[in-house]
């Protein structure tokens, strides 16, 4: 089975900056690209880190007060002031910067997002050098997959290739992303199979499977 990688979905042309580049710079770029984040290089061209829209707000955010002249936003951590603090990026930037592979995988990626709770990834190569940045609404770009396409790769690789079976014996319905499979098996036990192989394939929001089998091979779960 084959799975979208990175490289396949990523923006190759990145916006980035170096560390000493200024707060209004940085600002600048954001909007004239129409971004929300760029990498930050530093002196061998590897990301240092990066800047956010949340990382310049957080200093609009600290430079407002309340009517008694205290912070409007209190109790910020140490790292929060000095970052709330900074004017140029090398300041002002996550670090270290949460970076993807090239060769990684959708599901690989999107891991990783969920785990840091972070809105992109940068990719970098071998290196830790600048190659490219996906985001969450680049990753979502395999649900827009053609039904026919998907019916394709589960006929061909999970059907025919992996499980050895045989196509002609089972329905494969594909409406939105939503698969559907009826027919006969030899055994019960290549139900589940189907069923966990083709919740992998890309695309796919939803498996469901109406299935007889000729043999019960799967052991009793009360016993």
């Amino acid at each position: 089975m084959r799975h979208r990688r990175i490289e396949e979905l990523m923006t190759r042309e990145v916006v980035s900056v170096r560390g000493d580049a200024p707060f209004k710079e940085i600002a600048r770029l954001l909007a004239e690209h129409r971004v929300t984040a760029v990498p930050v290089l530093d002196s061998s061209d590897r990301v240092a880190g990066v800047v956010s829209e949340g990382d310049l707000l957080r200093k609009t955010a600290d430079l407002v007060t309340a009517p008694d002249g205290r912070p409007a936003v209190p109790g910020l951590e140490a790292w929060e002031r000095a970052k709330a603090e900074g004017t140029r990026a090398e300041e002002l930037m996550s670090a270290p910067p949460v970076c993807a592979r090239p060769d990684w995988t959708v599901a690989e990626a999107a891991r990783l997002m969920e785990v840091h709770k972070v809105k992109r990834l940068v990719v970098v190569d071998d290196a830790d050098r600048l190659v490219g940045i996906v985001s969450r609404r680049d990753l979502l770009e395999i649900f827009l997959r053609e039904d026919a396409d998907i019916r394709r790769e589960i006929n061909e690789d999970v059907l025919t290739e992996t499980l050895r079976l045989d196509p002609a014996a089972l329905t494969v319905e594909v409406r939105n992303g939503r698969v559907e499979f009826s027919g006969r098996l030899p055994l019960r036990s290549v139900i589940p199979a189907i069923e966990r192989m083709c919740a992998t394939v890309d695309g796919v929001v939803s498996v469901s499977t109406h299935l007889t089998y000729d043999a019960d091979d799967l052991p009793d779960p009360a016993v």
